[in-house]
């Protein structure tokens, strides 16, 4: 709404995962130098914790970014997993076959200490990254810990790097798991950015969205680093709001005034200054009506800064101690819809994870006990169900067509997971307990930083990955997937080879897709190629639902 009135080309502010708006701090260098110090096989395990929004994920997507071309990495993005469900998505995303549904931790490891022996072989190193490390069980952190015990006679087969909230440090400090702290042979705290550092960052994104001049006041800066603490995406969320205010009056500049009101529309709390800034409130109001501006038209703007200007804006100069000035109306202004957070704090409304997961399987048509205290990915196991957990933007979620669980993190940093059941072009529907709400897809972006995780039903194959070489009727099926993907009307040929000629036609759909392109389909491969030739029964974010 406001890129243009600014000179921007985009969003500065987006909490969307962007690589170009990647600003690394000192804290933030450091931090990666130690996560380059456990790829380079220099400890069994790293440790990077921080407070909610310091840009743990940022220095992580750095680091995939840096991995040497020798290293393989397995990310882990969410893992709130049982133990037999993190070796497996460990064997998958290393691309380790085991037998599908397995859940014999014996097979997993067994196929997984194999692989690791046979990629040490090759001189290639192997590290498993897993965000969010506060969240693992203490079994499972059992786990991790007998998964560094795989090793030669003279080095680790595996690295293992955690990060995680502060609570993980006190968590591998409980005497029970003394074992695994043993093993931890670096450490390092991110700290929130300095007042220096946030001026940096804040004109580092208006410079990368196409703005060089200074659209935010001095005062406004410091104002906005005090207000969030110097967290970054308390910063992103205040600053967006800040630029929507601005825009809302005609204003070239972003004061200390409208960055106040900002952090008290998004933060939920009330500035020092008692002041009130009618722009942002007016910005607040269409933006949580859902696209209002697009209704009104640019030409109502000017009308509306001048209405607000009319109403008491604060500006530079202190504000008179007497009523705010009310402009009279024809008719009581609509009250406006909730906001996305203002939804989500409603305590009447069930948004933790075990009610997202029963809302996802019940759209596979997959009942789950409503009394259930944890409900996750292995729930779905016995009916043919695998979760895919990944990081990416609408448009992966698009390819995938799947409806999918999105955890939202308020600027209070609570933590709520929703149901994706519907994507537009610029609009999504969310499931959010019992209530359904279309919005604008930035506005969720405010709340999202790219987790997801969607249910697919794989194929009945016998073994995965397949690979060029490989042969049987699961190379078949394969044929014949491509070809009502290809769509070109031959039928698939008798042949159950993977050759040259079928791993060509691997690439090209990979290629599409924004994969790899290796030829090997594995289950990242299998959930595109699944998306794209589901069945009328598998929901779908773009077919209606009752």
């Amino acid at each position: 709404m406001y890129a243009a009135h600014f000179g921007l080309t985009e969003r500065p502010f987006s909490l969307a995962p962007d690589p170009r708006y990647l600003y690394l701090s000192d804290a933030h260098r450091e931090a990666l130098a130690h996560l380059l110090y456990g790829v380079g096989g220099g400890g069994s395990v790293v440790q990077l914790t921080g407070e909610v929004g310091t840009g743990k994920t940022t220095v992580c997507r750095a680091l995939l970014e840096q991995v040497p071309p020798d290293v393989d990495v397995a990310m882990i993005f969410n893992p709130r997993l049982t133990s037999v469900e993190l070796l497996a998505v460990v064997c998958d995303e290393l691309r380790v076959a085991y037998p599908a549904g397995t859940t014999s931790l014996k097979v997993l490891v067994d196929a997984l200490s194999q692989a690791l022996l046979e990629a040490h072989g090759r001189g290639r190193r192997t590290v498993l990254i897993i965000d969010e490390a506060q969240n693992l069980s203490a079994e499972v952190l059992e786990e991790v810990r007998l998964l560094t015990n795989l090793e030669t006679t003279r080095e680790k087969l595996l690295q293992v790097i955690l990060i995680g909230q502060p609570e993980l440090a006190e968590i591998l400090a409980r005497p029970d798991l003394r074992q695994l702290a043993q093993r931890v042979t670096a450490r390092y705290h991110l700290r929130p950015f300095t007042e220096e550092e946030t001026r940096a960052y804040v004109q580092h994104r208006m410079e990368v969205a196409g703005q060089r001049q200074p659209i935010f006041e001095t005062g406004a800066v410091r104002v906005a680093h005090r207000l969030a603490h110097g967290i970054p995406r308390r910063l992103n969320t205040i600053c967006d709001r800040a630029l929507l205010g601005a825009y809302a009056t005609g204003r070239t500049r972003v004061s200390s005034a409208i960055v106040r009101q900002a952090a008290l529309e998004v933060l939920g709390r009330r500035p020092r200054s008692r002041r009130l800034v009618t722009a942002t409130a007016i910005a607040a109001v269409l933006a949580g009506a859902g696209g209002a501006l697009s209704v009104l038209g640019p030409s109502s703007l000017p009308r509306l800064g001048s209405l607000a200007l009319r109403g008491g804006v604060a500006n530079s100069a202190p504000a008179a101690p007497t009523a705010p000035v009310v402009a009279s109306t024809a008719a009581e202004p609509a009250r406006p819809e909730p906001t996305l957070a203002e939804v989500l704090r409603d305590p009447a409304v069930s948004t933790d994870e075990t009610a997202a997961f029963a809302q996802l399987y019940a759209l596979w048509q997959l009942e789950s006990d409503p009394n259930a205290n944890e409900l996750g990915c292995e729930y779905g196991y016995q009916a043919g169900l695998r979760c895919l957990r990944r990081t990416g933007t609408w448009t992966v979620l698009r390819r995938l067509n799947l409806p999918a669980i999105l955890p939202l993190v308020t600027p209070g940093g609570d933590k709520h997971y929703v149901v994706l059941t519907g994507l537009e072009a610029e609009r999504a529907t969310l499931q959010i307990g019992e209530r359904r709400v279309t919005l604008p897809a930035v506005q969720i972006e405010r709340l999202w930083d790219g987790l997801f995780v969607v249910i697919w039903k794989p194929p009945a194959l016998d073994q995965v990955p397949l690979r060029p070489g490989m042969r049987g009727k699961d190379v078949l099926w394969l044929r014949e997937r491509l070809g009502e993907i290809e769509g070109d009307g031959t039928p698939a040929s008798g042949n159950q080879v993977y050759d040259a000629e079928l791993m060509r036609r691997v690439v090209v759909f990979q290629r599409v897709e924004s994969l790899t392109p290796d030829g090997i389909v594995g289950e990242e491969t299998l959930v595109r190629l699944a998306a794209a030739t589901q069945g009328p029964d598998a929901p779908s974010l773009t077919r209606a639902r009752p």
